[in-house]
């Protein structure tokens, strides 16, 4: 039972997002607006070769 209500409660987005393991949690009324500002950024920005393989955490 302790195990599960550790889950419960670690499990809930707001818990990581606190902690900042990820970017935060988007509204879905706003899914399309942030997506849309998301592949502007990422279309705007200049991509460098690198000389380095892929980093895994």
């Amino acid at each position: 039972e302790p195990i599960r209500e550790r889950f419960e409660h670690e499990g809930r987005p707001l818990y990581s997002s606190a902690r900042l393991w990820d970017d935060g949690i988007i509204d879905p009324a706003k899914t399309r607006d942030v997506l849309a500002l998301s592949l502007s950024a990422a279309l705007n920005a200049e991509i460098e070769d690198t000389k380095f393989g892929v980093f895994r955490m």
